[in-house]
């Protein structure tokens, strides 16, 4: 058992601990918070004067350990081909966790991510949720599937139309895409329900399964959309689906925020602190996280490593919050928004009881230029240390 002590906590689900202690089983879950707690004599006290502590971040995006991080082309692993529908891969089976990337991101402050697939395809993939720190990628999952991402906008055209000379080439074929594949989706699960119904055998079909889940409210259609007509096509498809999904990047949320918000729209922002690198991003702005926070979109930043290396996760909380989003607003996108989101704040996103105890250390207040991570722990464990320079 574990006692932390003298830091200045912020809960996000509660009030903020000016002289914080947390109590952490032997499990690796909180068993008390407070200011005030009483701990059984044997217990080893981490003292953490003057510190600030916050809830491990959560990245609801990235591509931790599927994309070649040091290893070149050879590690990328997160765009299947040639065939643009690819319902049937998931994440999970591409991801190292001993690629540099996840020691990147325990040193941004991330306990918690979603890997998903990239955005060469209308239909991507499954995604999963896991501990940014481990040896065996099975036992870092917290959640597999957390939902199944598709994309629309310049890649699938430029990685199919373009690169291969087959859909989709347009936009309309890249809904078209998506909108056939959930079509065939239901028809095979009515097909699949009636074997069921009647005794009789059937084939599964790897590829329609993901889709089926999909339809059914098991997991949610993650839509890779940057500019603000593909944020359109994507509601449309999906309100015609009757399915759940959000919105990937989101890039020009902005000016769209109102409609979003009345759509009741889940935003995954991000990457920020980049270019206007291609035609959908043409409209960036820094001001895109708090225009659509204070539109009532509910807001999850991500660094969609490595496009953000996760490492200045917490630098991309900063900028978001000097160009408006409130410090409350700012917290919640990086820790208990995306938890929500990605189906794991029963778990992270929040220092509360019965919670992992996955928080970081700072040396001062969080969205500052001289504040740093010190120390990162999951589950009560220290998996990042500062070193002194």
């Amino acid at each position: 058992m574990k006692l932390v002590k003298n830091a200045k906590i912020y809960t996000v689900s509660g009030a903020v601990l000016e002289n914080g202690m947390m109590l952490i089983d032997d499990t690796g879950k909180i068993s008390a918070i407070g200011e005030t707690l009483q701990a059984p004599a044997d217990v080893e006290v981490m003292d953490f004067s003057g510190k600030v502590i916050l809830p491990g971040l959560v990245d609801a995006h990235s591509h931790v350990g599927i994309w070649g991080d040091g290893e070149g082309s050879a590690g990328y692993d997160g765009n299947e081909m040639p065939d643009p529908v690819n319902g049937k891969v998931n994440a999970l089976d591409a991801a190292n966790p001993l690629q540099r990337s996840f020691g990147g991101a325990r040193e941004g402050g991330i306990t918690t991510l979603q890997i998903v697939p990239g955005s060469g395809n209308p239909i991507g993939g499954l995604g999963f949720a896991c501990k940014s720190a481990g040896t065996i990628i099975d036992d870092m999952v917290i959640k597999n599937p957390t939902g199944l991402k598709g994309a629309l906008g310049e890649n699938p055209k430029k990685n199919h139309g373009q690169g291969r000379k087959q859909a989709p080439s347009t936009r309309m074929g890249t809904a078209g895409l998506i909108r056939e594949y959930f079509h065939k989706c239901a028809d095979y699960g009515t097909k699949k329900d009636e074997a069921a119904k009647n005794g009789k055998t059937f084939d599964l079909d790897m590829n329609l399964e993901s889709g089926l889940k999909v339809l059914r409210k098991e997991i949610p259609f993650r839509v890779h959309a940057h500019r603000h007509d593909d944020i359109v096509t994507a509601i449309r498809l999906c309100e015609e689906l009757d399915i759940n999904y959000s919105i990937e990047h989101c890039t020009d949320g902005h000016l769209i925020a109102d409609f979003l918000a009345a759509k009741g729209v889940q935003a995954q922002v991000g990457p920020g602190l980049s270019s206007r690198a291609k035609l959908e991003t043409a409209n960036f702005t820094d001001k895109n996280p708090a225009i659509l926070t204070n539109a009532g979109v509910k807001v999850s930043l991500i660094t969609d490593h490595p496009f953000l290396d996760s490492r200045y996760f917490m630098a991309y909380g900063a900028v978001s919050h000097k160009y408006g989003m409130s410090f409350e607003d700012t917290l919640r996108a990086m820790t208990i928004n995306p938890a929500e989101s990605i189906g794991v704040a029963d778990r992270v996103g929040s220092l509360e009881v019965g919670k992992d105890a996955d928080f970081i250390v700072l040396s001062g207040e969080p969205f500052t230029y001289t504040s740093v991570i010190e120390k990162t722990f999951i589950e009560g464990q220290c998996v990042f240390e500062r070193p002194t320079y």
